[in-house]
Protein backbone atom coordinates (compact mmCIF):
# COMPACT_ATOMS: atom_id res chain seq x y z
CA UNK A 1 0.00 0.00 0.00
CA UNK A 2 1.35 3.48 -0.81
CA UNK A 3 0.38 7.13 -0.79
CA UNK A 4 -0.72 7.04 -4.44
CA UNK A 5 -3.33 4.39 -3.71
CA UNK A 6 -4.57 6.32 -0.67
CA UNK A 7 -5.05 9.46 -2.78
CA UNK A 8 -7.09 7.60 -5.41
CA UNK A 9 -9.19 5.82 -2.77
CA UNK A 10 -9.89 9.14 -1.06
CA UNK A 11 -10.88 10.77 -4.37
CA UNK A 12 -13.29 7.91 -5.10
CA UNK A 13 -14.75 8.22 -1.60
CA UNK A 14 -15.23 11.95 -2.08
CA UNK A 15 -17.06 11.40 -5.38
CA UNK A 16 -19.36 8.86 -3.78
CA UNK A 17 -19.98 11.13 -0.79
CA UNK A 18 -21.23 13.97 -2.98
CA UNK A 19 -23.90 11.74 -4.51
CA UNK A 20 -24.80 10.21 -1.14
CA UNK A 21 -25.49 13.58 0.48
CA UNK A 22 -27.31 14.89 -2.59
CA UNK A 23 -29.51 11.79 -2.78
CA UNK A 24 -30.59 12.02 0.86
CA UNK A 25 -31.62 15.68 0.56
CA UNK A 26 -33.24 15.20 -2.84
CA UNK A 27 -35.42 12.27 -1.70
CA UNK A 28 -36.38 13.97 1.57
CA UNK A 29 -37.41 17.27 0.02
CA UNK A 30 -39.08 15.75 -3.04
CA UNK A 31 -41.37 13.45 -1.05
CA UNK A 32 -42.01 16.00 1.70
CA UNK A 33 -43.26 18.33 -1.03
CA UNK A 34 -45.59 15.57 -2.26
CA UNK A 35 -47.24 15.52 1.17
CA UNK A 36 -45.69 12.42 2.73
CA UNK A 37 -46.00 12.23 6.52
CA UNK A 38 -42.91 12.25 8.79
CA UNK A 39 -43.26 8.51 9.44
CA UNK A 40 -43.59 7.79 5.71
CA UNK A 41 -40.48 9.89 5.08
CA UNK A 42 -38.60 7.92 7.71
CA UNK A 43 -39.63 4.64 6.08
CA UNK A 44 -38.06 5.78 2.80
CA UNK A 45 -34.66 5.53 4.54
CA UNK A 46 -35.20 2.42 6.67
CA UNK A 47 -33.85 -0.10 4.15
CA UNK A 48 -30.93 2.24 3.45
CA UNK A 49 -29.93 1.98 7.10
CA UNK A 50 -30.91 -1.69 7.62
CA UNK A 51 -28.84 -2.95 4.72
CA UNK A 52 -25.96 -0.84 5.98
CA UNK A 53 -25.95 -3.09 9.06
CA UNK A 54 -25.82 -6.25 6.96
CA UNK A 55 -23.27 -4.81 4.56
CA UNK A 56 -20.80 -3.78 7.23
CA UNK A 57 -21.03 -7.20 8.85
CA UNK A 58 -20.48 -9.14 5.61
CA UNK A 59 -18.47 -6.51 3.73
CA UNK A 60 -15.63 -6.48 6.24
CA UNK A 61 -15.25 -10.25 5.86
CA UNK A 62 -15.34 -9.99 2.04
CA UNK A 63 -12.77 -7.18 2.11
CA UNK A 64 -10.42 -9.21 4.30
CA UNK A 65 -10.57 -12.18 1.88
CA UNK A 66 -10.85 -10.52 -1.56
CA UNK A 67 -9.21 -7.16 -0.99
CA UNK A 68 -10.50 -3.63 -0.51
CA UNK A 69 -10.46 -2.89 -4.25
CA UNK A 70 -13.36 -5.33 -4.75
CA UNK A 71 -15.50 -3.79 -2.01
CA UNK A 72 -14.72 -0.21 -3.05
CA UNK A 73 -15.52 -0.73 -6.74
CA UNK A 74 -18.60 -2.76 -5.81
CA UNK A 75 -19.90 0.09 -3.68
CA UNK A 76 -19.39 2.65 -6.43
CA UNK A 77 -21.13 0.64 -9.15
CA UNK A 78 -24.07 -0.23 -6.87
CA UNK A 79 -24.64 3.47 -6.23
CA UNK A 80 -24.68 4.17 -9.97
CA UNK A 81 -27.33 1.45 -10.41
CA UNK A 82 -29.40 2.74 -7.47
CA UNK A 83 -29.40 6.32 -8.79
CA UNK A 84 -30.43 5.17 -12.27
CA UNK A 85 -33.28 3.02 -10.97
CA UNK A 86 -34.57 5.71 -8.61
CA UNK A 87 -34.89 7.98 -11.65
CA UNK A 88 -37.41 5.49 -13.11
CA UNK A 89 -39.98 6.14 -10.35
CA UNK A 90 -43.38 6.72 -11.96
CA UNK A 91 -45.34 9.66 -10.44
CA UNK A 92 -48.58 7.90 -11.40
CA UNK A 93 -47.93 4.95 -9.07
CA UNK A 94 -49.97 4.68 -5.85
CA UNK A 95 -48.19 6.05 -2.80
CA UNK A 96 -47.71 2.58 -1.29
CA UNK A 97 -45.95 1.36 -4.46
CA UNK A 98 -43.76 4.44 -4.56
CA UNK A 99 -42.69 4.01 -0.93
CA UNK A 100 -41.88 0.33 -1.49
CA UNK A 101 -39.93 1.07 -4.68
CA UNK A 102 -37.88 3.86 -3.11
CA UNK A 103 -37.18 1.71 -0.04
CA UNK A 104 -35.89 -1.08 -2.29
CA UNK A 105 -33.66 1.23 -4.30
CA UNK A 106 -32.44 2.89 -1.12
CA UNK A 107 -31.37 -0.54 0.10
CA UNK A 108 -28.95 -0.71 -2.84
CA UNK A 109 -27.67 2.75 -1.95
CA UNK A 110 -27.21 1.72 1.68
CA UNK A 111 -25.15 -1.30 0.63
CA UNK A 112 -23.11 0.91 -1.69
CA UNK A 113 -22.45 3.55 0.96
CA UNK A 114 -21.16 1.17 3.59
CA UNK A 115 -19.03 -0.88 1.20
CA UNK A 116 -17.36 2.33 0.05
CA UNK A 117 -16.93 3.75 3.55
CA UNK A 118 -15.59 0.55 5.09
CA UNK A 119 -13.05 0.16 2.28
CA UNK A 120 -11.83 3.76 2.43
CA UNK A 121 -11.46 3.84 6.22
CA UNK A 122 -9.67 0.48 6.33
CA UNK A 123 -7.00 1.63 3.87
CA UNK A 124 -5.63 4.11 6.43
CA UNK A 125 -4.74 1.40 8.94
CA UNK A 126 -2.82 -0.46 6.23
CA UNK A 127 -0.93 2.67 5.21
CA UNK A 128 0.19 4.15 8.55
CA UNK A 129 2.99 2.42 10.53
CA UNK A 130 1.76 0.68 13.69
CA UNK A 131 3.72 2.84 16.13
CA UNK A 132 2.70 6.25 14.71
CA UNK A 133 -0.43 6.91 16.77
CA UNK A 134 -0.47 10.67 16.24
CA UNK A 135 -0.14 10.25 12.48
CA UNK A 136 -2.96 7.71 12.42
CA UNK A 137 -5.24 10.11 14.34
CA UNK A 138 -4.38 12.94 11.94
CA UNK A 139 -5.04 10.94 8.76
CA UNK A 140 -8.29 9.49 10.09
CA UNK A 141 -9.50 12.95 11.09
CA UNK A 142 -8.63 14.44 7.70
CA UNK A 143 -10.35 11.69 5.70
CA UNK A 144 -13.47 11.59 7.88
CA UNK A 145 -13.75 15.36 8.21
CA UNK A 146 -13.28 16.03 4.51
CA UNK A 147 -15.87 13.36 3.72
CA UNK A 148 -18.42 14.99 5.98
CA UNK A 149 -17.69 18.43 4.57
CA UNK A 150 -18.27 17.07 1.07
CA UNK A 151 -21.44 15.35 2.21
CA UNK A 152 -22.62 18.78 3.33
CA UNK A 153 -21.86 20.10 -0.14
CA UNK A 154 -23.88 17.15 -1.43
CA UNK A 155 -26.91 18.28 0.58
CA UNK A 156 -26.70 21.65 -1.09
CA UNK A 157 -26.22 20.02 -4.50
CA UNK A 158 -29.27 17.83 -3.92
CA UNK A 159 -31.50 20.81 -3.11
CA UNK A 160 -30.10 22.75 -6.06
CA UNK A 161 -30.46 19.91 -8.59
CA UNK A 162 -34.02 19.22 -7.44
CA UNK A 163 -34.86 22.85 -8.18
CA UNK A 164 -32.87 23.06 -11.43
CA UNK A 165 -33.33 19.63 -13.05
CA UNK A 166 -36.25 18.02 -11.25
CA UNK A 167 -36.28 14.70 -9.43
CA UNK A 168 -35.43 12.35 -12.32
CA UNK A 169 -33.03 14.74 -14.03
CA UNK A 170 -31.01 15.27 -10.86
CA UNK A 171 -30.63 11.51 -10.35
CA UNK A 172 -29.43 10.98 -13.92
CA UNK A 173 -26.81 13.71 -13.58
CA UNK A 174 -25.49 12.14 -10.38
CA UNK A 175 -25.41 8.63 -11.87
CA UNK A 176 -23.38 9.85 -14.84
CA UNK A 177 -20.86 11.70 -12.70
CA UNK A 178 -20.32 8.75 -10.35
CA UNK A 179 -19.90 6.37 -13.29
CA UNK A 180 -16.88 8.44 -14.37
CA UNK A 181 -15.44 8.11 -10.83
CA UNK A 182 -15.99 4.33 -10.88
CA UNK A 183 -14.26 3.98 -14.26
CA UNK A 184 -11.25 5.95 -13.03
CA UNK A 185 -10.95 3.82 -9.88
CA UNK A 186 -11.23 0.63 -11.92
CA UNK A 187 -8.18 1.52 -14.02
CA UNK A 188 -5.87 2.94 -11.34
CA UNK A 189 -6.36 0.83 -8.20
CA UNK A 190 -4.20 -2.33 -7.89
CA UNK A 191 -5.94 -5.73 -7.61
CA UNK A 192 -4.14 -6.68 -4.38
CA UNK A 193 -5.08 -3.53 -2.44
CA UNK A 194 -5.91 -4.41 1.17
CA UNK A 195 -5.48 -8.18 0.85
CA UNK A 196 -4.60 -9.77 4.20
CA UNK A 197 -1.65 -12.10 4.75
CA UNK A 198 -3.93 -14.86 5.98
CA UNK A 199 -7.57 -15.63 5.36
CA UNK A 200 -10.05 -15.34 8.20
CA UNK A 201 -13.06 -17.51 8.90
CA UNK A 202 -16.61 -16.24 8.85
CA UNK A 203 -17.03 -16.89 12.58
CA UNK A 204 -14.33 -14.32 13.34
CA UNK A 205 -16.77 -11.57 12.32
CA UNK A 206 -18.15 -11.71 15.87
CA UNK A 207 -14.83 -12.34 17.67
CA UNK A 208 -13.98 -8.91 19.08
CA UNK A 209 -12.04 -7.47 21.97
CA UNK A 210 -13.87 -5.89 24.89
CA UNK A 211 -12.84 -2.36 23.85
CA UNK A 212 -14.12 -2.85 20.28
CA UNK A 213 -17.46 -4.08 21.60
CA UNK A 214 -17.80 -1.12 23.99
CA UNK A 215 -16.76 1.41 21.34
CA UNK A 216 -19.22 -0.08 18.85
CA UNK A 217 -22.07 0.15 21.38
CA UNK A 218 -21.20 3.78 22.13
CA UNK A 219 -21.07 4.47 18.39
CA UNK A 220 -24.57 3.04 17.94
CA UNK A 221 -26.08 5.53 20.39
CA UNK A 222 -23.90 8.42 19.18
CA UNK A 223 -25.18 8.22 15.62
CA UNK A 224 -28.67 7.41 16.76
CA UNK A 225 -28.55 10.69 18.71
CA UNK A 226 -27.62 12.63 15.59
CA UNK A 227 -30.16 11.04 13.24
CA UNK A 228 -33.12 11.40 15.61
CA UNK A 229 -33.15 15.10 14.80
CA UNK A 230 -31.21 15.02 11.53
CA UNK A 231 -33.14 12.67 9.23
CA UNK A 232 -36.71 14.00 9.44
CA UNK A 233 -37.24 16.33 12.40
CA UNK A 234 -35.27 19.49 11.64
CA UNK A 235 -35.53 19.44 7.80
CA UNK A 236 -39.32 18.93 7.88
CA UNK A 237 -39.70 21.54 10.65
CA UNK A 238 -37.74 24.10 8.64
CA UNK A 239 -39.68 23.42 5.44
CA UNK A 240 -43.14 22.86 6.93
CA UNK A 241 -43.28 25.11 10.03
CA UNK A 242 -40.79 27.89 9.30
CA UNK A 243 -41.64 27.82 5.56
CA UNK A 244 -38.05 27.69 4.33
CA UNK A 245 -37.54 26.90 0.64
CA UNK A 246 -35.90 23.69 -0.61
CA UNK A 247 -32.69 25.59 -1.32
CA UNK A 248 -32.68 27.17 2.15
CA UNK A 249 -33.19 23.82 3.89
CA UNK A 250 -30.52 22.19 1.74
CA UNK A 251 -28.10 25.06 2.35
CA UNK A 252 -28.63 24.99 6.13
CA UNK A 253 -28.09 21.23 6.44
CA UNK A 254 -25.15 21.50 4.04
CA UNK A 255 -23.47 24.25 6.06
CA UNK A 256 -24.03 22.29 9.27
CA UNK A 257 -22.36 19.18 7.85
CA UNK A 258 -19.56 21.18 6.21
CA UNK A 259 -18.81 22.91 9.51
CA UNK A 260 -18.96 19.59 11.30
CA UNK A 261 -16.50 18.15 8.78
CA UNK A 262 -14.07 21.05 9.19
CA UNK A 263 -14.08 20.65 12.97
CA UNK A 264 -13.59 16.90 12.59
CA UNK A 265 -10.58 17.41 10.30
CA UNK A 266 -9.11 19.80 12.86
CA UNK A 267 -9.70 17.49 15.83
CA UNK A 268 -5.98 16.61 16.30
CA UNK A 269 -5.31 20.27 17.11
CA UNK A 270 -7.61 20.04 20.14
CA UNK A 271 -5.41 17.29 21.54
CA UNK A 272 -2.23 18.96 20.27
CA UNK A 273 -1.69 16.05 17.86
CA UNK A 274 -1.56 13.54 20.72
CA UNK A 275 -3.66 10.43 20.34
CA UNK A 276 -6.85 10.55 22.47
CA UNK A 277 -7.99 7.72 24.72
CA UNK A 278 -11.35 6.37 25.87
CA UNK A 279 -11.59 9.19 28.41
CA UNK A 280 -11.89 11.68 25.53
CA UNK A 281 -14.71 9.63 23.99
CA UNK A 282 -16.67 9.65 27.25
CA UNK A 283 -15.99 13.30 28.11
CA UNK A 284 -17.03 14.71 24.74
CA UNK A 285 -20.15 12.51 24.77
CA UNK A 286 -21.24 13.98 28.13
CA UNK A 287 -20.74 17.47 26.67
CA UNK A 288 -22.84 16.41 23.68
CA UNK A 289 -25.67 15.27 25.95
CA UNK A 290 -25.59 18.64 27.72
CA UNK A 291 -25.75 20.47 24.39
CA UNK A 292 -28.64 18.28 23.26
CA UNK A 293 -30.63 19.14 26.40
CA UNK A 294 -29.89 22.86 26.13
CA UNK A 295 -31.66 23.20 22.77
CA UNK A 296 -35.19 22.00 23.71
CA UNK A 297 -34.91 23.81 27.06
CA UNK A 298 -34.11 27.09 25.31
CA UNK A 299 -37.17 26.63 23.06
CA UNK A 300 -39.35 25.88 26.10
CA UNK A 301 -38.10 29.11 27.73
CA UNK A 302 -39.26 31.22 24.81
CA UNK A 303 -36.25 31.52 22.52
CA UNK A 304 -37.05 32.10 18.86
CA UNK A 305 -37.23 28.70 17.10
CA UNK A 306 -35.08 29.93 14.23
CA UNK A 307 -32.37 31.35 16.51
CA UNK A 308 -32.52 28.37 18.86
CA UNK A 309 -32.16 25.81 16.10
CA UNK A 310 -29.31 27.58 14.32
CA UNK A 311 -27.34 28.30 17.50
CA UNK A 312 -28.13 25.06 19.29
CA UNK A 313 -27.33 22.81 16.38
CA UNK A 314 -24.08 24.67 15.73
CA UNK A 315 -23.00 23.87 19.30
CA UNK A 316 -24.22 20.28 18.97
CA UNK A 317 -22.36 19.83 15.68
CA UNK A 318 -19.07 21.16 17.09
CA UNK A 319 -19.05 18.71 19.99
CA UNK A 320 -20.39 15.84 17.88
CA UNK A 321 -17.54 16.31 15.40
CA UNK A 322 -14.91 16.01 18.13
CA UNK A 323 -16.57 12.93 19.61
CA UNK A 324 -16.93 11.24 16.23
CA UNK A 325 -13.28 11.96 15.35
CA UNK A 326 -12.13 10.28 18.57
CA UNK A 327 -14.30 7.24 17.79
CA UNK A 328 -12.93 6.98 14.24
CA UNK A 329 -9.38 6.97 15.57
CA UNK A 330 -9.98 4.53 18.43
CA UNK A 331 -11.48 1.80 16.22
CA UNK A 332 -8.25 1.74 14.20
CA UNK A 333 -6.09 1.93 17.32
CA UNK A 334 -7.93 -1.02 18.86
CA UNK A 335 -7.34 -3.34 15.89
CA UNK A 336 -4.40 -4.74 13.94
CA UNK A 337 -3.73 -4.55 10.21
CA UNK A 338 -4.72 -8.11 9.34
CA UNK A 339 -8.20 -7.73 10.82
CA UNK A 340 -8.84 -4.08 10.07
CA UNK A 341 -11.58 -4.74 7.48
CA UNK A 342 -13.37 -7.16 9.82
CA UNK A 343 -13.23 -4.87 12.83
CA UNK A 344 -14.04 -1.67 10.96
CA UNK A 345 -16.96 -3.48 9.31
CA UNK A 346 -18.26 -4.64 12.71
CA UNK A 347 -17.89 -1.12 14.12
CA UNK A 348 -19.73 0.48 11.23
CA UNK A 349 -22.42 -2.18 11.54
CA UNK A 350 -23.12 -0.67 14.96
CA UNK A 351 -22.94 2.79 13.37
CA UNK A 352 -25.59 1.74 10.83
CA UNK A 353 -27.71 0.27 13.61
CA UNK A 354 -27.70 3.63 15.35
CA UNK A 355 -28.69 5.39 12.13
CA UNK A 356 -31.52 2.91 11.61
CA UNK A 357 -32.88 3.52 15.12
CA UNK A 358 -32.42 7.26 14.76
CA UNK A 359 -34.12 7.29 11.36
CA UNK A 360 -37.21 5.48 12.62
CA UNK A 361 -37.40 7.49 15.86
CA UNK A 362 -36.97 10.74 13.95
CA UNK A 363 -40.21 10.20 12.05
CA UNK A 364 -42.12 8.71 14.98
CA UNK A 365 -41.09 11.30 17.58
CA UNK A 366 -41.71 14.19 15.20
CA UNK A 367 -45.19 12.93 14.40
CA UNK A 368 -46.03 12.29 18.08
CA UNK A 369 -44.29 15.19 19.84
CA UNK A 370 -42.93 17.54 17.20
CA UNK A 371 -39.39 18.87 17.11
CA UNK A 372 -39.20 18.91 20.93
CA UNK A 373 -39.73 15.14 21.00
CA UNK A 374 -36.87 14.62 18.52
CA UNK A 375 -34.51 16.81 20.53
CA UNK A 376 -35.23 15.03 23.82
CA UNK A 377 -34.71 11.71 22.08
CA UNK A 378 -31.31 13.00 20.95
CA UNK A 379 -30.44 13.86 24.56
CA UNK A 380 -31.27 10.34 25.79
CA UNK A 381 -29.17 8.65 23.11
CA UNK A 382 -26.22 11.01 23.64
CA UNK A 383 -26.29 10.32 27.38
CA UNK A 384 -26.31 6.56 26.77
CA UNK A 385 -23.32 6.93 24.42
CA UNK A 386 -21.44 8.78 27.17
CA UNK A 387 -22.24 6.23 29.88
CA UNK A 388 -21.16 3.31 27.68
CA UNK A 389 -17.90 5.08 26.72
CA UNK A 390 -16.92 5.18 30.41
CA UNK A 391 -15.98 1.51 29.96
CA UNK A 392 -13.26 2.29 27.38
CA UNK A 393 -9.56 2.08 28.35
CA UNK A 394 -8.10 5.32 29.70
CA UNK A 395 -4.67 4.59 28.20
CA UNK A 396 -3.36 4.15 24.63
CA UNK A 397 -3.28 0.49 23.66
CA UNK A 398 0.20 0.11 22.19
CA UNK A 399 0.77 -3.29 20.55
CA UNK A 400 3.73 -3.92 22.89
CA UNK A 401 1.48 -3.48 25.93
CA UNK A 402 -1.08 -5.88 24.50
CA UNK A 403 1.60 -8.48 23.80
CA UNK A 404 2.91 -8.16 27.36
CA UNK A 405 -0.60 -8.82 28.64
CA UNK A 406 -0.90 -11.88 26.43
CA UNK A 407 -3.69 -10.41 24.29
CA UNK A 408 -3.72 -9.91 20.52
CA UNK A 409 -5.56 -6.93 19.12
CA UNK A 410 -7.93 -9.04 17.01
CA UNK A 411 -8.74 -11.77 19.54
CA UNK A 412 -11.91 -12.08 21.56
CA UNK A 413 -12.25 -11.46 25.30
Amino acid sequence: MNLRNYIFVTAAYWGFTLTDGALRMLVLLHFANLGYSPVQLAFLFLFYEFFGIVTNLIGGWIGSRMGLRVTLLGGLVLQVVALGLLAQLNPAWPREWSVAYVMLMQSLSGIAKDLTKMSSKSVIKVLVPEDEKGTLFKWVAILTGSKNALKGVGFFVGGFLLHAAGYAGALRWMAGGLFVVWAGAWFVLPPDMGLTRKKVGFRQIFSKTREINILSAARLFLFGARDIWFVVGVPVFLEGTLKWSFSQVGAFIALWVIGYGIVQSSAPAFWRSHAPTGAAAAGTAFLLAAAAAALPLSLMWGMSPQAGIIGGLAMFGFIFALNSAVHSYLILDYTDGDKVALNVGFYYMANAGGRLAGCLLSGMLFEWAGLQGCLWGTFVFALLAALIALGLPRQILHPALLATAGVKAGDGD
